[in-house]
């Protein structure tokens, strides 16, 4: 039988009655109230060994209570339960020092878990207050249970230097949370420093992420500030980490490993004091089996692995998403628009294989194009017609043009498979087999230009760069 005594504030009756009854079968004895004002009185008089509050109080916000509370009871675990299922309820949470935040609705025995950690753990966890900041200055949105770890996540890491690893198909923000770490975090004073392995030439990554002396090779004409010299003291995002050739790997490894680097044609090390937070749309372990990705390297980097959900995984998502979209373009001057309920159900009956950033690009062209108020569920089917194939895996959302012709050339053979779909490793095959020619026609129908031929292909510029490179294929000179 547990002797712990819990306070439990919330001004919804049922609430109350739930949580007295799971947490008194666990063995705890349960106080209850149902304002700020009785917390206060039984908590500040030494009761309770713990409390779980609500947010929203009918006499006083439990955010503005928190203070005061650990100031006459510093290691008093408090748990905050809220509706408004936002990452500033998370972190707000966390700056008043609440040892946990639960979204409502919560599962009660992921609830009671966290009281005996709490209790376990009574006094140990201390925050520095963050600087304030608005939803708008980091928009990541979405009250979705996925999007609430996410969340919490971030919280519980502000005050920790611990390496990052955020996976997620392209578009699902995996940059947004890398600068939420940064400006909710203790270096959010220093720099925040972005790069894109994928968008630098292979040749110049060593330059680029560590600096060059003069003279350290052709064209190099003067020293080169890399970009950990430009993170020091902050932190620096490594995007598309996947697509950083081995040698830079090692680098990089070494950097970890022993807090310095030496810059490209340098003899002497600088230390280094940057916070690595690393990004990639691929799977690192598929690219260490085929000897592409150094093993050690993943293990150093994947301390706290942070996996972001595609759109189609919380389309309950949409309504907040574009209502924040909109806000946003008005805020730029555009037009004021809306949505009506219909147009919102088409938007999720559609598997957005650009994420969020073909959302937020689908309602920047909708504020601009149409003239419309209320924007009605015929203009979105408009917009969506090209519905991406069901077969569609996650990550390979810049293919999806190429999977559309590989899927008209299946059902136009569909007869040689004996009236069934063929096994999804003779898809795979075709498509390579159509890639390589495909790109080729287009490259020589837009005479070399790779800008208009990735249009046509409905590829990212980069992703065809690389597949023209991976794939060797030629190109005419002087064309990019």
């Amino acid at each position: 039988m547990n002797s712990a005594t819990i306070i439990v504030a919330d001004d919804d009756a049922a609430i109350r009655t739930v949580l007295n009854q799971a947490l008194g079968r666990a063995g705890y004895l349960v106080r209850t109230t149902g304002n700020a004002a009785t917390l206060w009185r039984w908590a500040s008089a030494g009761e309770g060994d713990l409390v779980i509050t609500d947010v929203i109080m009918p006499d006083e916000n439990a955010f503005e209570l928190l203070p005061r509370l650990k100031k006459v009871r510093p290691d008093l675990p408090i748990i905050v339960m809220s509706a408004q299922n936002t990452l500033m309820t998370a972190i707000t949470a966390a700056e008043r020092g609440a040892y946990e935040y639960l979204p409502k609705p919560f599962d009660l025995n992921e609830l009671t878990s966290v009281v005996a950690r709490a209790l376990e753990s009574r006094g140990e966890r201390k925050v520095q207050p963050a600087d304030g900041h608005g939803d708008d200055d980091l928009p990541l949105i979405g009250r979705s249970p996925a999007m609430q770890e996410i969340y919490r996540v971030i919280a519980r890491l502000m005050q920790t230097d611990l390496t990052v690893m955020i996976s997620g198909e392209s578009g699902t923000g995996k940059e947004l949370v890398a600068r939420a770490l940064h400006s909710f975090g203790r270096r959010r004073t220093g720099p925040f420093v972005a790069v894109n392995m994928a968008a630098i030439p292979r040749e110049l990554i060593e330059s680029e992420l560590f600096g060059h002396e003069k003279g350290a090779f052709t064209g190099a004409t003067a020293r080169g500030v890399g970009r950990f010299e430009q993170a020091e003291g902050g932190t620096l995002f490594l995007d598309e980490i996947g697509d950083m050739p081995l040698e830079a790997q090692t680098r990089l490894l070494r950097v970890l490993q022993q807090g310095e680097y030496t810059p490209v044609g340098g003899r002497t090390p600088i230390k280094t004091n940057v916070r690595i937070v690393a990004a990639t749309n691929r799977d690192l372990r598929q690219l260490i089996h085929q000897g592409l990705f150094r093993e050690d390297l993943f293990f150093r980097l994947n301390v706290v692995p942070m996996r972001l959900p595609p759109l189609r995984e919380r389309l309950d998502d949409i309504p907040d998403l574009v209502r924040h979209f909109l806000h946003q373009a008005e805020r730029e001057g555009l037009p004021q628009k809306s949505i009506d309920a219909a147009a919102f159900d088409a938007m999720k009956r559609y598997r957005w294989p650009g994420n969020v950033r073909e959302l937020e690009n689908l309602v920047r062209r909708l504020v601009a194009l149409y003239t419309d108020r209320v924007i009605g569920a015929p203009i979105i089917e408009s917009e969506l017609r090209e519905v991406v194939p069901e077969g569609k895996q996650a990550g390979e959302e810049d293919d999806s043009h190429l999977n559309v012709l590989v899927e008209r050339y299946l059902t136009k053979h569909f007869e040689e498979f004996g009236g069934r779909l063929p096994p999804t490793g003779l898809h795979d095959r075709i498509l390579r087999e159509v890639e390589r020619p495909l790109i080729s026609i287009c490259l020589a129908a837009t005479r070399g230009n790779q800008i208009k031929a990735a249009e046509l292909l409905g590829l990212n510029r980069n992703t065809l760069r690389k597949k023209i490179r991976d794939l060797d294929i030629p190109v005419l000179r002087g064309l990019k």
